[in-house]
């Protein structure tokens, strides 16, 4: 089992869990947490001990959003396919996925993790530069990271995984992205 996958399973996803998480609004209702909790924490300098409350309130965000909206009627969007995609990469150890996609989201991953020790550092110094600087590098990393399983999804549109999960391939000339 994947370090991901073991997270994943911390986080208790299940399927039920997967398919409401693949929600655009659950998608993208996620971007704005880090930088919130980034700046909850650094209000502990304006509020002291109250800063505890935002930062509890994030975290709880955290936990229930993927739970909290229904299925979406349609896995086309970027964001219902950057989700399936991350469920692939989840599994990579029971079903392989493409060799073009195997080091690229491990790197990512690292690097939006480097990225938020990098702000937690800052966090904790409250140095004004050091925080921006990992949180940029941690958002962007995971944004080329999701943007990186919407690929992976194109390149494995014949896994009956994905018909499984509800996830149609798209008609014409192939599923591969122009360029790639």
């Amino acid at each position: 089992m994947t370090f991901e996958a073991r997270i994943a399973r911390l986080h208790r996803m299940d399927d039920a869990t997967w398919a409401r998480h693949a929600n655009p609004w659950s998608v993208w209702t996620r971007v704005p947490i880090l930088p919130l909790l980034a700046l909850a924490v650094w209000s502990r300098v304006w509020i002291g001990w109250w800063a505890i409350l935002p930062v509890l309130l994030l975290l709880g965000w955290a936990w229930i959003n993927p739970r909290v909206f229904p299925p979406p009627a349609s896995l086309d969007s970027w964001g219902s396919r950057a989700v399936l995609g991350e469920r692939l990469w989840l599994a990579r150890s029971e079903v392989p996925v493409p060799a073009r996609h195997r080091t690229l989201p491990s790197l990512l991953n690292a690097v939006a993790g480097a990225g938020g020790a990098l702000l937690l550092i800052g966090l904790v110094l409250l140095s004004g530069a050091m925080p921006l600087t990992g949180l940029t590098t941690a958002l962007l990393a995971k944004m080329w990271y999701l943007d990186r399983m919407n690929w992976l999804v194109a390149d494995m549109a014949g896994d009956p995984r994905l018909r499984a999960w509800g996830h149609r391939a798209p008609t014409g000339t192939g599923t591969r992205i122009p360029g790639d």
